[in-house]
């Protein structure tokens, strides 16, 4: 089987300049891998897989079928880690359209402070069967409290007694509102572990119930995640490309290069680079340190940002995410007027002028003093997208180390909250 490859050609970067890097990269991976880090408490996600409950496990999987059999919608609700790796996945998966053409649909709530798109979303879900999942480890998250408050009036009004089988609740073991909630309502619960971040949960029931619900196939991203685990935690620099990626980004960072942009081609995939932004962004910008994680969609940017990454500050490098193959295609057909020109690529694929718009913009930005890295998978399918969320998971961890801050806090997070409250009239 073909596994996720990366590509550092386009760099600029000396055999030489790894190998000096290379003791502070594996001393960093050691001291994650063997707890000895910042907020070691907070690496559960490391060795999840082996330790996954699987009771639970099989009751997600009933919840998920009793969400698919019994309702046309489910809306998601939950922020930051509690839904960007979820919708990453479903959208990756499902594809371009995934509402159109696949059920349950999907819908987001609780990430934002929007009447207008709550009351939007209300009317589209107004005559449909609805199920809920709500995500959050305290439950007072205000954005994710205020939209479960109003979707549990609407399925109390609509479901009566009933309401409490469509809803689904994912937070702490304990204790919190959420869980106070679950319990007097009797709402069937799953956990964050304690050990588990918010941006590092996607592989847990956080991430694992809304992507079952939505027909994804958990059992392959488990696979991948597992030989991922096996795979990434060895300790040869040479091999490994977690330590080769984080090594790559903080050689280029010292070379003054402050701004990462994640690439993709493929419309479905840029959810995974929300998800990548907060992962990188909340655990790496701190103490004045960090590289600022940007994205940016192709060939769609390139009409629109590819002038500044071609020849604006040279703050930048890319990283792309090339996906190998993919299922669906369309030929370009030849037709004889040839008004608009395009008879000379007729018969090829949209995938084959895809490869050489990219091979043409790695190119180009690589002249601009554009560095880039490429990181090759196969195909978009839950095995692959279980590795790609671990490979990227644990290079933050050792990226982190590397820079000698805490890559599993987010203490700048709670400056605008206190604000908020205050506003508010919080007490």
């Amino acid at each position: 089987m073909k596994d996720i490859v990366l590509d550092l050609k386009g760099t600029f970067i000396t055999n030489a300049e790894m190998k000096d890097i290379e003791p502070e990269i594996m001393a960093a991976q050691k001291m994650l891998l063997k707890c000895e880090g910042f907020s070691s408490d907070m690496t559960g996600w490391i060795d999840y897989v082996d330790n996954i409950n699987k009771k639970e496990y099989d009751e997600i999987k009933l919840s998920a079928n009793y969400i698919k059999k019994n309702c046309e919608a489910f809306i998601l609700l939950g922020i930051g880690g509690s839904y960007l790796g979820a919708k990453a996945a479903i959208e990756g998966i499902r594809g371009d359209f995934h509402n159109e053409l696949h059920s349950p649909k999907v819908y987001y709530a609780g990430q934002n402070l929007s009447g207008t798109y709550l009351k939007k979303l209300i009317e589209v879900i107004k005559n449909k069967e609805v199920c809920l999942i709500v995500i959050s480890k305290s439950g007072t998250t205000l954005e994710t409290a205020i939209a479960f408050r109003v979707f549990r009036e609407l399925m109390e009004e609509k479901y009566k007694d009933n309401a409490k089988n469509r809803i689904f609740v994912v937070t702490d073991k304990d204790k919190g509102a959420l869980k106070e909630l679950s319990n007097c309502y009797n709402y069937k619960s799953f956990t964050i572990p304690n050990n588990i971040g918010g941006r590092y949960s996607v592989i847990t029931p956080v991430g694992l119930l809304p992507m079952a619900a939505a027909g994804l196939d958990i059992d392959k991203f488990i696979e991948g995640l597992r030989d991922a685990t096996e795979s990434y935690k060895n300790n040869d620099f040479k091999t490994n490309i977690c330590c080769q990626y984080a090594a790559v980004r903080n050689i280029l960072n010292r070379k003054g290069k402050e701004i990462e942009i994640l690439v993709g081609y493929e419309p479905a995939n840029m959810s995974i680079a929300e998800w990548w932004k907060q992962l990188f962004g909340e655990s790496e910008g701190k103490e004045g340190k960090g590289i600022f994680p940007a994205s940016l969609n192709y060939t769609t940017d390139l009409h629109s940002m590819g002038q500044y990454v071609q020849e604006g500050k040279k703050i930048l490098f890319e990283t792309t995410i090339e996906i190998e193959s993919t299922n669906e295609d369309i030929v370009v057909p030849f037709n004889e007027n040839d008004f608009d020109k395009l008879n000379y690529i007729s018969g090829k694929s949209i995938k084959f002028i895809q490869e050489k718009a990219f091979k043409g913009t790695f190119m180009a930005h690589k002249e601009g003093d554009v560095p880039g890295i490429i990181i090759k998978v196969p195909k978009m399918n839950e095995y692959y997208l279980g590795k790609l969320f671990y490979f990227f998971m644990l290079s933050c961890g050792i990226s982190g180390y590397n820079n000698k801050i805490d890559p599993f806090t987010q203490p700048g997070v709670e400056a605008y909250k206190k604000n908020m409250f205050k506003l508010l009239g919080k007490k």
